[in-house]
């Protein structure tokens, strides 16, 4: 599990490791006064889903409401889904999340964050012959299983790194805990995306 566990973290130490790069590279931005924004998100994800090595070619999108700046971070509700490319060799998952992410005011054009998302999933099964013809899912115990749906837990950090006023690189990774056919009742999928991000403005400002 190890493997999965550290991908959040990677993310946020290239997050920190790009700050020398970003100190002297400070842009306008807007004052304290304009509090609301709102923008908008999508990439492409890698999804290691946690079930015997199966992986994913994804999409996600998103949205982010930012809320007033408290002691040196900035709260921002987002919601987001992810679903699958390619569909896999075992298993596919696709995902509406939601939840609080905290950005680090930097005064820079990086902005290191954390967050935590919840919301529900659903993991369909192709890769294994099930007992009827022409059917395919996962095989546990005695049971073929097709599709399963489950509660999503997911923690995770990342970074946006600002190309323009409207528009940033984001990197993002997402550690996550689902329910699934396992001896644990567990699976824990990893996320990594790859994106861009559109700043629409701040809201009720010229």
């Amino acid at each position: 599990m190890k493997h999965v566990i550290i991908l959040p973290t990677l993310t946020l130490l290239l997050a920190i490791a790009l700050l020398p790069c970003v100190a002297t590279a400070q842009q306008a931005k807007p004052t304290a006064t304009q509090d609301i924004s709102l923008s908008t998100f999508g990439g492409v994800s890698g999804v290691y889903t946690g079930l015997v090595g199966s992986r994913n070619l994804s999409a996600t999108l998103g949205i982010d409401l930012a809320l007033s700046p408290w002691q040196g971070l900035r709260p921002i509700l987002e919601v987001r889904a992810t679903d699958p490319i390619d569909r896999g060799v075992v298993v596919s998952q696709r995902e509406v999340l939601g939840g609080l992410r905290l950005d680090l005011l930097l005064g820079s054009r990086l902005h290191p964050y954390g967050d935590f998302l919840f919301g529900r999933g659903q993991m369909n099964y192709t890769g294994t012959p099930c007992n009827a013809p022409g059917q395919f899912g996962y095989v546990f115990g005695s049971k073929c299983y097709q599709v399963t749906t489950s509660y999503v837990y997911s923690p995770g950090a990342g970074f946006d790194f600002d190309l323009s006023t409207h528009v940033a690189i984001k990197v993002d990774g997402q550690y996550q805990i689902w329910d699934g056919p396992t001896a644990s009742g567990k699976i824990h999928p990893a996320i990594a995306t790859i994106g861009l991000v559109y700043h629409i403005g701040w809201l009720g400002m010229p």
